[in-house]
Parts: C-alpha cells; sequence; structure tokens
C-alpha cells in the first residue's frame, strides 16, 4: 500500500467517527453519558474480538498490511503500552469530556475540542520527531481554521470565562486524546490492529461501566437506543480506531491527527440530514477549507 492510502483511512476513520455525534445525540434521550461512552467502548471491544475469530479477519489484515507491520507478537512492554493508551484515551478523555460537558456549553465544547488536533501536532513535533513542510503547515491551519468555523459557524456565541472549569476539563480530554493518537503510533507498527483495537475498547469500556456501577447510575439501555449505540459502538468507535491507527503507521500522528478533525465537518453534514440541523453556507465554504487543507496536506 501506498502513504496515499493512510490519508484515505484517515478521512474513511473521521466520517465514521463524525457520524457518532448524531447518533450519540438520539441515544442520550434515554442513556445516562456515562453508560453511552462504556456501551460504545465494549461494542467495540467485543465486535471486533468476534471478527478476530472468524475467516474475514484475513481479509480486513491483509488490505491494513504494510512493509513496516510485521510485528504480531505482543511483549509485555506492548500490553503496558496498551494500558496506557486505554487509561487516556478510552477512559480518562471520555470521562473528562463528559463531565467537562456538563459544567459549560455545548459551543465551548464544541470549538475547545479542536486543542485535540493542536495537541496532537505539538507532542508529534516534540516528543515523536515528525516533520513537517510549509505547505503541510499550511494544510494544518487551514483545517483547523475550517473545523474552528463548522463547530461553532459564530464566536458570538463562545464565553470561555464562563464554566471555567468545564472548559478545563474539555481541554484536558482533547489532550488525553492527542496523548493517546500519539502512543498509538507505537501500537500501530503491530500487523493485528484489530486485536490491538478491539483490547482498547474492552479495557475502556469495562473501566467506564464499572465507574457507573460505582456511582450506583443504572445501566438500564431502552430497546429503542441499541442499535444508535450498537452502530456507534463496532463503526464510530471500532472501525473507526482500527483505520485511525493504520493512517498513524502510514503517515504519521500529526498527519493523522489534522486530517481527523474533519470529523466535525462529517458530523454537520449528518446532522443535518438526519436530525435536520442548520448546515449554512459558512458551514460550506468552510468545509471546502478544510478539504483543500487536507490536499495540501497529502501533497
Amino acid at each position: 500500500m501506498t502513504h496515499h492510502h493512510g490519508y484515505i483511512g484517515a478521512l474513511l476513520a473521521a466520517f465514521l467517527f463524525g457520524i457518532s455525534s448524531t447518533l450519540n445525540k438520539i441515544a442520550l434521550e434515554n442513556v445516562h453519558p456515562l453508560v453511552v461512552a462504556g456501551s460504545i467502548y465494549l461494542t467495540a471491544g467485543v465486535v471486533l474480538m468476534v471478527i478476530r475469530y472468524t475467516p474475514v479477519k484475513d481479509r480486513i489484515l491483509e488490505q491494513l498490511k504494510s512493509k513496516v507491520a510485521t510485528q504480531d507478537s505482543f511483549s509485555r512492554k506492548d500490553f503496558l503500552l496498551l494500558g496506557v493508551i486505554a487509561l487516556f484515551g478510552s477512559f480518562l478523555a471520555p470521562l473528562l469530556f463528559m463531565f467537562g460537558l456538563d459544567r459549560t456549553t455545548a459551543v465551548n465544547a464544541s470549538l475547545l475540542l479542536n486543542t485535540e488536533t493542536l495537541f496532537t501536532v505539538i507532542l508529534a513535533l516534540l516528543l515523536f520527531g515528525e516533520k513537517i513542510s510549509r505547505r503541510g503547515a499550511i494544510g494544518i491551519l487551514f483545517i483547523l481554521v475550517g473545523a474552528v468555523v463548522v463547530s461553532t459557524e459564530s464566536l458570538v456565541g463562545v464565553h470561555l470565562t464562563e464554566g471555567l472549569l468545564g472548559n478545563a476539563l474539555v481541554v484536558l480530554a482533547s489532550l488525553s486524546w492527542a496523548i493517546d493518537n500519539n502512543l498509538s503510533k507505537l501500537l500501530s507498527l503491530k500487523r493485528d490492529l484489530l486485536l490491538v483495537t478491539s483490547l482498547k475498547g474492552l479495557l475502556g469500556g469495562s473501566a467506564l461501566l464499572s465507574l457507573a456501577v460505582l456511582f450506583s447510575i443504572p445501566l438500564d439501555i431502552p430497546l429503542e437506543s441499541l442499535p444508535y449505540l450498537l452502530t456507534v459502538g463496532s463503526l464510530s468507535i471500532g472501525f473507526s480506531i482500527v483505520l485511525f491507527l493504520f493512517a498513524l503507521r502510514e503517515i504519521g500522528a500529526m498527519k493523522t491527527g489534522a486530517i481527523f478533525a474533519t470529523s466535525s465537518l462529517m458530523g454537520a453534514v449528518t446532522a443535518f440530514l438526519v436530525l435536520g440541523e442548520s448546515f449554512t453556507g459558512i458551514k460550506a465554504i468552510f468545509g471546502m477549507v478544510m478539504l483543500v487543507g487536507v490536499y495540501l496536506l497529502s501533497e
């Protein structure tokens, strides 16, 4: 596979994750946020683990393999790293975001979530020595500016002085996901991405649901909410992470993290089509700006 497949993988991961905001919004009408978070991560882990023991596994891994993905065995160090990744990306990040969202406005949260891209780029530069050309830097800037506009459209509704604790928690959640993004690159060298992703989902989902039980939060999930949670868990979390790891391996954390920010555009389009939410000309224009940014980044 060429590196261009890495860009396609990152865009597909962003698309699958982008549709989750609409489906989660429907599920949250009847299910506690902590139970939603735990259920979708656990679903991702279970679905991918089941697939891993079917003939479909070989076809998927054959499509995702590359020259560098030759390590199949897991060492003790790998499992330790997986535990750290699950801690930051599948437990702390969704937990911090949930409590942060509860203490700030949705507009503030949407804007501050874009700091994940900044943190991912900074960590990739400082800790992993990834390099970026001037053209690529402009592409990342285009994507980030587009993401800010698409996720908030009007900065009039942004009041960062309100809900300071909630804002700080959202930023910490973004930092946790950025740490997850960069550390996951190390495990992306493993050929068995299904195993990596399934274990990550199982660990994170189990921890979140255990926390819900600890807080005496009912785990009841109405039948009408089940299809949304299963879809988000298997596609928006499960296969999205598999594709994200593949992209990490092919093009690095910096580019993958930046392209993944287009999930805000995917989410806005899905919300417009499914929920009838506003999708204005401004959002469309800056959505195109994001796609131009992806093009610049891919050259």
